[in-house]
């Protein structure tokens, strides 16, 4: 029983944390969805470029592509009162809405970025903390940008960009986004950067179905190899390879964990074939071949496996569900956060992973005693 529940207590916890990690990691990637397009064409050699018509009328005639939108992206000084912060400015055209789901993480005021040909700026959290901005007032947002044109002088004002906008909302997804950006339309960011043609990227929309993979060949072909076209994942490859490399961290951490609490299955066995030796012996003058006796006992070391995976499993099942469904466990600070619980996410092939660890340690911690020890007394009673 004390080996069984070594068994159950390992297998409980590594569904469960794998879970947990799944969570999060479902719970980061539908934050970055709502900011980062499901395609991103932009150059492999240079910063910006002027795009053609004809890659947009291709683009159209593409059934699998929902929309696209034309993004310009640069670094500038933000000065709101006496306060200043220097953030990325991103300048997007009126499809942007229709690319991600920002307009759904606003926090404070409005998705408004033009109306009646005025210009607004929707801030990132982080930046509106920083600045320490108040929608309710009437004090404007000055960006300032460098003069490509400017000449060296004493006065530095005078290489400098500045261009005033009014805040309408301000929005929140995850920490790095939060701190960075300030969006505001693409004709405004161009005229602060002296250039009303060029843009930095075309973001895009897949329609919900298509294939992916299929659509970003299509895109690559269309464009051609100046540019690069980098799905979702591939916006931030290093950031999801981080994320997936913790969990496979983890997880050996509590395979190692299981290994320590299989050992009770050597002791548990050792015990038994020890209390057993009359019986083997008794066995083996029957005629009974040792193989057949080692699988007498490998089959209860088997079965202890068996039995610890599989309420391990029923256990950690029933606490991620019931996690799911009541969020039981509560995040320490959760008033600042935008969930008050952990997330569980059960994912199968987990389980299935799970499952046959465990087996595979249960069978390989039931080998030496059956092997060596059975070895033993049947050599002695063979003398």
């Amino acid at each position: 029983m004390i080996s069984l529940a070594g068994v159950t207590i390992g297998t409980m916890a590594l569904i469960i944390v794998l879970s947990v990690f799944n969570g999060f990691d479902d719970l980061i990637k539908s934050l970055y969805k709502s900011f980062d397009p499901d395609l991103k064409i932009s150059l492999v050699e240079g910063k910006s470029f002027i795009p053609q018509k004809s890659m947009f009328v291709a683009f159209a005639k593409e059934k699998d592509i929902a929309s696209f939108s034309r993004t310009i992206e640069e670094n500038a000084l933000i000065k709101y009162g006496k306060k200043q912060y220097v953030a990325t400015i991103k300048g997007v055209d009126h499809n942007f809405e229709k690319i991600n789901g920002l307009d759904t993480m606003i926090v404070d005021g409005n998705f408004l970025l033009e109306e009646n040909h005025q210009s607004y700026a929707i801030v990132g959290q982080g930046v509106a903390y920083y600045l320490q901005l108040s929608l309710k007032g009437i004090t404007p947002l000055v960006m300032y940008v460098p003069k490509k044109s400017a000449t060296i002088s004493l006065n530095v004002g005078n290489a400098f960009n500045p261009k005033y906008i009014f805040p309408s909302g301000v929005f929140s997804i995850e920490a790095e986004n939060d701190a960075k950006y300030v969006i505001v339309p693409l004709r405004f960011a161009q005229e602060l950067l002296d250039d009303t043609l060029s843009v930095n990227a075309i973001e895009m929309k897949i329609r919900i179905g298509a294939d992916k993979d299929l659509v970003q060949q299509k895109v690559k072909a269309i464009v051609g190899s100046n540019f690069k076209v980098a799905s979702r994942y591939e916006q931030k490859e290093g950031f999801y390879k981080i994320m997936k490399y913790e969990k496979w961290a983890i997880f050996m951490i509590l395979t190692f964990i299981l290994m320590v609490a299989s050992f009770n299955i050597v002791g548990s066995l050792s015990m038994l074939i020890i209390e057993k030796k009359k019986d083997i012996a008794t066995l083996s003058s029957l005629g009974a071949e040792r193989r057949l006796i080692q699988r007498i006992f490998l089959f209860e070391g088997t079965m202890i496996s068996i039995f610890g995976a599989f309420l391990g499993l029923i256990l950690g099942l029933g606490i991620c569900l019931v996690q799911m469904k009541f969020g039981i466990v509560k995040l320490q600070g959760s008033g600042t956060f935008i969930i008050n619980a952990y997330p569980v996410s059960i994912k199968f092939m987990d389980l299935v992973l799970v499952f046959i660890t465990v087996l595979g340690m249960g069978y390989l911690a039931a080998l030496y005693p059956v092997h060596f020890i059975i070895k033993k007394y049947l050599s002695v009673s063979s003398d």
